[in-house]
């Protein structure tokens, strides 16, 4: 086991839940209105966002470097009887699941221990794997919340919705920017300091 994947399941064994189990807010805003078809979930972490999706009638590939983080997704999948989820390990740096889909969607998708270049060549390979006339939904973090005067982790960058966009080295005239986009909302801190944080999202769709 690299050192990649020993980070991320510690990450997840360290704690029997990490997340809430509700999909991401901002998948839930972008993708509400499309027509279900097959997703590709990148980063699935405990399966919050594939299980929604496939509530919503899509066929979900989701796919976390970590076992642990699969197996408990599966577990959670099982529990809301949910099928229609395929569960799928890969490091995106080294492999990458096959075929085209209808929605691609990266949430959150930020490591603390990626090299340079990482996270953007995976997200040049997302939007590969979108089908024509399919969406490429990208979210994240634009900063620490504003409570926060010692951040966990130093020199972590978020890219702006027009970084990942250039990073993404989409090709001219085969994709339309639906949403390029910095939302920001209350975040208390956990002693319930006031505070805000902001994220980014950007919806790219490939001409059909």
């Amino acid at each position: 086991m690299d050192s990649t994947q020993q980070f991320w399941e510690d990450f997840y064994r360290d704690k029997d839940q990490v997340w809430s189990g509700n999909a991401n807010p901002l998948l839930v805003r972008e993708v509400a209105t499309l027509v279900p078809g097959t997703a590709l979930d990148l980063g699935c972490g405990e399966g919050g966002d594939a299980i929604w999706l496939a509530q919503q009638g899509w066929r979900v590939t989701a796919v976390d470097i970590s076992d642990t983080a699969l197996k408990r997704a599966a577990g959670h999948a099982a529990e809301a009887g949910v099928d229609g989820i395929t569960w799928e390990r890969h490091d995106l740096v080294k492999s990458f699941p096959e075929g085209r889909f209808d929605l691609v969607s990266a949430q959150f998708f930020h490591s603390p221990v990626a090299e340079d270049g990482e996270r953007d060549k995976a997200l040049r390979r997302a939007a590969e794997a979108v089908a024509p006339g399919g969406t490429l939904v990208v979210a994240g973090h634009a900063g620490w919340p504003t409570w926060m005067d010692e951040p966990p982790h130093e020199h972590v960058h978020f890219p702006t919705p027009a970084e990942v966009l250039e990073a993404l080295a989409l090709a001219e005239g085969e994709w339309t920017v639906d949403v390029q986009e910095v939302i920001t909302r209350d975040f208390p801190g956990p002693e319930g300091q006031q505070g805000t944080r902001s994220d980014n999202v950007l919806r790219v769709r490939r001409s059909a």
